[in-house]
């Protein structure tokens, strides 16, 4: 069999690109070396609860429209179960083993807007004193930045990245302020910057329109939905997906799957490179009971400092406290989440719990049931001629990113088809 397109991945940016292009007509086949679709955004069961394995939300910058997470789940369907986290319980951020401090709720990747005196714990005097300056230093300052750690101490001092800022970019984006270009950390950042003169009125303004906690969404009942929809769409519309399908070759006109040899345009969507230690990822999911846990302590997670030494995880969700449908499923139990760098441990669970409860300031009772996923997560580094792909390494991290890039090749794909070429001409070509 011919197919116009031969999609070799059947992890989420795949599975987009595929449905995609199956709704524009493209004869679609997609091929995924596991037994199940969705890579990182998988199901768990934890206690006899569903839970995301992996992304627990995402990003809902661009809102509704298309290219985006919202715009996708409404097409599929899932729009009515789009839920915000609870509110009224900002994030913390542990700096060191024996100091905390909540999140500024109105902020932007830890960057505050309000520079009153609830920073102070944060900051210390002269690191608010610093901070304020902000709002007088000349436009100019910062104007240049590449980084958002650039920015960020041109404008508001060392103290704010890091107390502020270090923690969330890390447990965001898996990299520091130093290392994250502006617009990839917030694509209207800059641009607001050079309009308002000021970083924390830049921030307010892009706040303006998304609340404190509406940044980031989940789906009731666990990310993990989408894939499920994805498959079942792209399906209806004709694409042929095929789960436990290994592909041993890719050429420039066809793919080898299992030994068959398959004519079509390969569209890359799985990882390129080999794994990189250095952005492998722990998660280890706790089910305990922990009644000083109920009222949440410490907001809906905490992020940790490079400086919380006996604290070995990297950031702790709490579940059953950020997402209401957790805790209703949970009843009077708790659920949280710990990120780690690296290969999980072998007393991993025993070394959860045990940062689980310096993080939350209260002992568990007992453990459960727990589950421990290793990640390895891919950095953007497929040059411009590289071969049609979709993924974290051409898009950067995140499902919103992911989708966006998958959603935008899908499109390019067929305009060119549109217009008399053949998709896929060039063979080298940005989503």
């Amino acid at each position: 069999m011919t197919a116009d397109l031969l999609v070799v991945g059947g992890g989420v940016a795949g599975l987009v690109f595929a449905r995609r292009a199956a709704l524009a007509g493209h004869r679609v086949r997609l091929f995924e070396a596991a037994r199940v679709f969705g890579g990182q955004v998988t199901r768990q069961d934890v206690a006899g609860v569903a839970l995301d394995a992996g992304a627990e939300s995402f990003a809902t910058r661009g809102g509704d429209g298309p290219g985006t997470v919202l715009g996708l789940l409404g097409e599929l369907g899932l729009a009515g179960d789009v839920v915000a986290p609870a509110a009224g319980s900002p994030a913390w951020v542990q700096e060191r083993d024996d100091r905390a401090f909540p999140l500024p709720a109105a902020g932007l990747l830890g960057i505050p807007t309000v520079l009153d005196d609830a920073l102070l714990p944060a900051l210390g005097e002269a690191g608010l004193a610093r901070a304020r300056q902000d709002a007088v230093l000349p436009p100019e300052q910062g104007a240049t930045a590449l980084t958002l750690g650039e920015l960020v101490r041109a404008r508001m001092g060392d103290r704010v990245v890091e107390a502020l800022v270090a923690p969330v970019v890390r447990g965001v984006h898996s990299t520091t302020p130093d290392q994250l270009p502006i617009d990839s950390a917030s694509p209207h950042l800059r641009a607001e910057f050079g309009r308002t003169g000021s970083l924390a009125a830049a921030v307010a303004s892009i706040r303006s329109t998304s609340p404190a906690g509406s940044q980031v969404a989940g789906v009731r009942g666990g990310v993990f939905r989408l894939v499920d929809a994805l498959v079942a769409d792209a399906a209806a519309h004709g694409a042929e997906l095929t789960a436990g399908a290994r592909v041993t070759a890719v050429e420039d006109d066809g793919v080898e799957v299992d030994g068959r040899r398959l004519r079509g345009i390969p569209v890359l969507a799985r990882a390129q490179r080999a794994p990189d230690p250095a952005r492998r990822i722990t998660v280890v999911t706790l089910v305990v009971e922990a009644p000083g846990w109920r009222d949440a302590p410490r907001g809906t997670g905490v992020l940790v400092g490079p400086e919380a030494g006996r604290v070995r995880a990297r950031a702790l969700t709490h579940l059953t406290a950020k997402w209401p449908w957790v805790r209703e499923a949970m009843g009077d139990r708790e659920a949280v989440r710990l990120s780690y760098d690296g290969s999980a441990a072998p007393d991993a669970a025993a070394a959860a719990v045990r940062d689980a409860e310096t993080l939350l300031g209260a002992p568990v009772d007992a453990l459960l049931d727990h589950t421990v996923r290793t990640w390895d997560r891919s950095g953007r580094a497929v040059s411009d001629d590289a071969a049609l792909t979709v993924g974290e390494e051409r898009a950067g991290t995140g499902l919103s990113a992911v989708v966006r890039q998958a959603e935008g090749l899908a499109t390019s794909l067929t305009v060119e088809r549109a217009s008399g070429r053949c998709p896929g001409e060039r063979g080298r070509m940005e989503g």
